[in-house]
């Protein structure tokens, strides 16, 4: 098989800076849709947009929604509909679609489909191909940046509609923000991506409505990587700032009175007054849309939830704001739908079955030359992309709650050692089959005689039976407990298994549910194992496993000290200077984003043994409007883009 280069983040990162839409018009000059069409014939080619002006009769729908008695498909988008442009112009050789079809995915989580999420996910603002290049108009219309970086003011889009075709209006706007971000009882502690310097005793942004259109969003210190925050990270969506108020304010205490909400509060299970855990079962966050709770909530994403269960079922969205070059209202397919299935190998057979339209990261790279033998019989094609974050990095909980352990894994020398065990150019060919490289965050020397000389000095003497023992004097043991989601987790245990093994340390394996998995890696109870993270790949993402190799040091971090436990100030030295890139334009964090793979390597916090990795997807072989190009992820953002050939 042909060895893929990986594509090279840092490179295309360089290019620009994060306001590279604003400075191309002069910073206070508001960025806004120039690309958006009127429509035209269905001949004219997707790069060759029109205006948003004159004659808009010749929008056209899907035929799925024809006599369903909607309002004509031109009164159902916004004045200025947004142009689709999720992908870069040199990643996807773009093509005008056509309506239809089901798209099917499989998950093996009850209620979260990964590939779904992705698709239906609609920020504020966007940066097509997930890149960071350039930041562009979404769900808004327009924004615009003050000179200082402090001020960021946006205007909805006008003829803006949820779902069930209510207009979208500012009022929606100061109901997320006055009635839910202010609301100490339904937000207790700000999100720090919303607090000056990302510190707890930091300032809270500003709230201000200039019109009925308009409103801004200020802060006290520059804040050079707010738009990226908005279009990228932590893959937010639009909620935290839009909510439906016509449809919230009915389980708001503010909007309808206690008395009123009691029956509701009782028939949900909750206790007298619980106002706000009824609030909360009701609004749909953008990470909550496959839940069943989205059934019948209006939403702003291409789709929206019909059905909940085993199989989960969408159907478009009548009002959808973005269209294609020929006028014609997006998404090109009809319906999604999700089916739920025990583990990934029952995920693989129904690939070579050819019952899975779309199966990002499911595919674990050792299964791709099966997948790519059996192309034409299953009616797919394996692309091979670039994975968004790493795949599997190794974690011992430096929180878990035994002085014993805790003595063990908080010794800097003993995860040196580790390290020093990992023979990471084997992990590559065994794992990635050569389809990544080794990580040199830490570093790659593999030096067995030198991790055993370092466990010798820190007291951890052999034995009679050759394992090491700990400082209570029994066999120190490391306890992997692997989630049965991802296939390459556990290839992966085995084989770090053995080469620690090979310093004496007793290593255990044990696979369990996905579910429980989170369960307990949440709840702190999880002393060894292996989990993704998208900080090492992607410079605006914050998330370097945290929640995973210091569960109770990321709560206190994140509560602003009132949960969890504070940790050292090594550990806070590196926290901060992760928040801090959100503060950064993309110039400067690119400096700063090295100054934590230091820290990192420095301090072995966890081990990231592989970097550049690709990403395999299997796609049914009708489906147009897909690429090989960057990232993955970015193929998933651009979903209502894609359609089946005829």
């Amino acid at each position: 098989m042909k060895k893929i280069t990986p594509y090279l983040l840092a490179v295309s990162l360089m290019l620009v800076t994060v306001l590279t839409a604003c400075e191309s018009t002069g910073v206070n000059t508001p960025v806004s849709d120039s690309e958006v069409v009127k429509p035209a014939d269905s001949a004219q080619p997707a790069d060759q947009p029109v205006q948003a002006q004159g004659n808009t009769a010749d929008y056209k729908q899907s035929p799925f929604l024809d006599g369903k008695g909607l309002p004509p498909v031109q009164d159902r988008l916004p004045k200025e509909p947004k142009l689709t442009n999720e992908l870069p112009k040199d990643a996807l050789d773009y093509q005008i679609g056509t309506y239809g079809g089901t798209l099917r995915t499989v998950r093996t989580d009850v209620i979260s489909d990964s590939d779904l999420f992705i698709i239906e996910n609609e920020p504020l603002v966007n940066t097509p191909g997930v890149l960071g290049e350039e930041i562009t108009p979404n769900v808004v219309q327009s924004y615009q940046v003050s000179d200082d970086q402090q001020v960021f003011t946006f205007m909805l889009r006008e003829g803006l509609r949820w779902s069930d075709g209510k207009p979208v209006t500012i009022d929606d706007v100061k109901f997320a923000v006055e009635d839910v971000l202010f609301n100490k009882e339904l937000t207790p502690t700000l999100p720090l991506w919303l607090v000056s310097s990302s510190d707890e005793t930091g300032k809270p942004f500003t709230f201000e409505v200039v019109d009925e259109h308009t409103f801004k969003i200020s802060f006290d210190k520059p804040y050079g990587g707010f738009l990226i925050q908005l279009a990228v990270q932590g893959w937010k969506g639009y909620t935290d700032f839009l909510k439906p108020k016509h449809y919230l304010q009915q389980f708001h205490v503010k909007y309808t009175p206690l008395a009123e909400l009691e029956p509701l509060i009782k028939s949900a299970g909750f206790q007298p007054g619980e106002w706000v855990n009824l609030f909360v079962s009701k609004d749909v966050l953008n990470n909550e849309i496959t839940q069943p709770k989205a059934v019948g909530f209006p939403v702003l994403s291409p789709y929206i939830q019909v059905k909940a269960g085993d199989v989960i079922e969408f159907e478009r969205n009548p009002y959808y704001f973005k269209v294609d070059s020929a006028g014609n209202q997006l998404p090109y397919i009809d319906k999604l739908q999700s089916t739920l299935v025990q583990n990934i190998e029952m995920v693989n057979l129904k690939i070579l079955a050819g019952e899975v339209d779309h199966s990002y990261e499911f595919i674990s790279i050792p299964k791709v030359p099966l997948l790519k033998e059996n192309e034409q019989k299953g009616g797919y094609k394996v692309y091979i992309n670039n994975l968004h974050r790493t795949a599997n990095d190794i974690h011992l909980n430096l929180t878990y709650n035994d002085p014993v352990w805790r003595k063990v894994v908080r010794d800097v020398r003993f995860r040196e050692a580790l390290n020093l065990g990992l023979d990471k150019n084997e992990i590559v060919d065994t794992v990635f089959y050569g389809f990544a490289k080794p990580s040199e965050i830490e570093s790659i020397e593999h030096n067995v005689e030198k991790a055993n000389q370092i466990l010798d000095e820190i007291g951890l003497k052999k034995g009679a039976d050759g394992l090491r023992l700990g400082p209570d004097g029994n066999v120190f043991t490391i306890p992997f407990e692997i989630s049965s989601a991802n296939s390459d987790y556990i290839v992966l245990a085995q084989l770090v298994a053995e080469q620690w093994k090979q310093l004496g340390l007793d290593v255990t394996l044990k696979q369990i549910d996905g579910a429980l998995w989170t369960t307990r890696n949440k709840a702190n109870e999880l002393k060894a194992t292996i989990a993704f993270t998208p900080g090492p790949v992607q410079w605006a993402r914050t998330e370097w496993g945290q929640n995973t190799w210091a569960p109770l040091w990321d709560q206190w971090w994140n509560s602003g000290g009132k949960l969890g436990e504070e940790p050292p100030q090594e550990a806070k030295d590196l926290f901060q200077a992760i928040f801090a890139l959100r503060e950064l334009s993309l110039e400067e964090a690119l400096v700063k984003r090295n100054d934590i793979r230091t820290k990192i390597g420095d301090q072995y916090w966890y081990f990231i043994h592989s970097e550049d990795i690709a990403a395999p997807v299997a796609v049914n072989a009708r489906i147009g409007n897909i690429s090989d190009k960057g990232w993955g992820i970015a193929q998933n953002f651009a979903g209502e883009q894609w359609f089946f050939n005829k």
